[in-house]
């Protein structure tokens, strides 16, 4: 971290200094947004470009060089929030609770929580909360004619059921479900973690400079999730590498977010009738709202290569994080912009009484979570998915042990990043 704070400031942009560069992600309609938003920009004297996120093998890695490289934009709009804490510690982010207008609108936009989730441990705020996508779950309504499951033991019980009615040679023409099995550090964002966060109210991993984890609703998920590899509900096979297994009907569910709406309805055969319902939680309860869930957050920053931080906030402010920005960035993707009003501000009514499958969402984003402003978060989820791997996927732990086991680890890791 100390490399990428010596060399951030360095490096020449050729470009004019005068202009605003906006970096986005690689998605049309996020694009079309910039672009909208540069053109308003314009249109009351300012100067404004944006583009996509030049081509890397990621966009995370493509962030990191131009860090390094002295390279960056002034305003990037799609970073995933895990990855702030690390260039807020190496100080190449600008405060934006340090510009002019800032906090006011952040007020006015997010609710308390929201805002104590983005707030850095010294007390500044390094990313605008702009968008999520809470992850849900999409099923089959044929294969749970009781309904969509809310437990585990209701969700192991159609498994149970969908199984006893098919072949019975051993081969399974239908799974109950399906997730990645790779144990790549952010594939538990959308299986373990989501399913943690129902579980716990919205409970973070790390708190208090060590693990936070190491309690009984974790290894309850990790329990089920191994028991559904265990009898056969789910495959480790990768069946998202020969199609979509939802769409042939290899699976009955799967846990995803908002942007499978338009999917499904450009693409599912008209016979194949779908719905979405909350993640699974451990045991019902008498509250009526969903469980919590993960957010999937990608916010915006303003890197402190910027000339001038108070003019691109302005630009974003009025701009791509203006009511009319909002409703274009949900419009025109299908992803919900993080404010506390979307479903009872008139701006949005239209979108989604013409969206009727996009309210559910917009509900969940409520009761929602990001990941912990950690330096070390992605190093705690690549520890979480080693152990995910000896338990859930191949049964070589009890769900005890390797819960137990993950938190040790992280402590140390985390005290070593600490030593005081």
């Amino acid at each position: 971290m100390l490399g990428v704070a010596t060399f951030a400031c360095g490096g020449d942009r050729d470009r004019d200094a005068d202009t605003l560069t906006l970096w986005t992600s690689n998605n049309p309609p996020e694009i079309t947004t910039a672009d909208w938003a540069v053109q308003r920009f314009r249109e009351s004297g300012g100067k404004a470009e944006a583009q996509p996120v030049p081509e890397g093998q990621s966009s995370e890695e493509v962030i990191l060089a131009a860090v390094v490289g002295g390279t960056t934009p002034d305003i990037y709009a799609n970073m995933w929030q895990g990855s702030v804490a690390l260039y807020a510690e190496a100080h190449v982010l600008v405060a934006l609770d340090t510009l002019d207008g800032f906090l006011p609108w952040l007020t006015a936009r997010c609710t308390p929580e929201t805002i104590a989730e983005v707030t850095a441990p010294d007390g500044h705020i390094y990313q605008v909360p702009w968008k999520v996508n809470p992850i849900r779950m999409s099923y089959r309504v044929d294969a749970f004619p009781e309904g969509a499951p809310r437990t585990y033991d209701e969700y192991l019980a159609a498994a149970k059921r969908l199984q006893a009615d098919q072949s019975g040679d051993g081969y399974v023409d239908t799974y109950v479900g399906y997730t990645s099995p790779r144990t790549i550090w952010y594939e538990r964002l959308f299986n373990f973690y989501p399913l943690y966060l129902a579980a716990t109210a919205g409970a973070p991993l790390v708190a208090d400079g060590k693990a936070a984890f190491d309690r009984p609703e974790a290894v309850a998920v990790f329990a089920f999730l191994r028991k559904l590899y265990a009898d056969n509900y789910f495959t480790r096979d990768r069946l998202d590498a020969q199609g979509d297994p939802f769409l042939s009907r290899k699976i009955a569910s799967k846990w995803t977010g908002p942007w499978d709406i338009s999917y499904l309805e450009r693409y599912a055969p008209a016979d194949l009738k779908y719905d979405f319902a909350a993640m699974l939680v451990p045991n019902r309860n008498t509250d009526s709202l969903p469980p919590y869930t993960y957010a999937d957050p990608k916010n915006i920053v303003i890197f402190n290569t910027c000339p001038n931080a108070q003019e691109a906030w302005d630009f974003l402010a009025n701009g791509m994080l203006s009511l009319e920005g909002d409703l274009q960035l949900l419009t025109r993707s299908n992803q919900l912009p993080r404010r506390a009003d979307l479903l009872t501000n008139p701006a949005f009514s239209d979108y989604f009484r013409q969206n009727p499958r996009m309210v559910p969402f917009a509900e969940q984003a409520r009761r929602i979570a990001g990941v912990t402003h950690e330096p070390l978060i992605i190093e705690v989820l690549d520890v979480i998915s080693q152990e995910y791997e000896a338990c859930v996927l191949f049964g070589m732990k009890t769900p005890e042990a390797a819960i137990h086991d993950a938190a040790e680890a992280v402590n140390v890791i985390l005290r070593a990043d600490n030593p005081t």
